[in-house]
């Protein structure tokens, strides 16, 4: 099991409105890198369309008893066609990441075959995709004030509606998300 170095690794990074891309209009993303050499997180508030866990689990021929019907969400655009599950530290299987010992990142087959066998973590999300950042790049965001970094409860992460899971984030920062604009105002 390796370990991950720190910055805004194992905290959830918040899109503020207006961020200027639409791909991260109201994103809320795990952080599971933030280095010199750059950051990488998985997105956990989007969704994809009418795709379950248990339809990717059929895909692949992993057998499962539960329907799995939890979403599986599109976890930045980078790599879409690459599957993570973030997880709870209570499993650890072949190439699982340990993040800031929060979570675990795993993204072998093993970790699917166990939640379909009912002997995986016992919180759990699949994404698809990554967002990545080259070195500074992500700095170089946050300056333009394009971000919030909040630490986010586990709750938030893995038991909030992803629909509210942005405006929670806020709201456990103390921050009502209403009152957020892309106005600067004068003093």
């Amino acid at each position: 099991m390796e370990s991950t170095p720190a910055w805004f690794t194992g905290q959830l990074l918040l899109a503020l409105p207006g961020i200027g891309d639409p791909r991260f209009e109201q994103a809320v993303i795990a952080m599971i890198s933030h280095d010199a050499d750059g950051a990488m997180g998985i997105a956990v508030a989007d969704p994809i369309d009418g795709m379950t866990v248990g339809a990717v689990l059929d895909q692949l021929d992993i057998a499962h008893d539960d329907p799995l019907a939890q979403p599986v969400f599109l976890g930045g655009p980078v790599e879409p066609s690459r599957g993570f599950v973030l997880h709870s530290r209570d499993w650890g299987g072949e190439g699982a990441v340990q993040v800031a010992d929060r979570w675990m990142l795993s993204s072998s087959h093993d970790i699917l075959r166990a939640i379909g066998e009912g002997r995986g973590p016992t919180r759990w999300l699949v994404a698809l995709g990554y967002a990545g950042w080259s070195p500074g790049q992500l700095e170089d965001e946050m300056v333009r004030h394009g971000w919030h970094v909040t630490p986010g409860s586990d709750a938030l992460l893995f038991e909030t509606p992803p629909t509210r899971r942005w405006q929670a984030a806020f709201a456990e920062a103390g921050v009502d998300a209403r009152l957020l604009t892309t106005e600067g105002g004068e003093a």
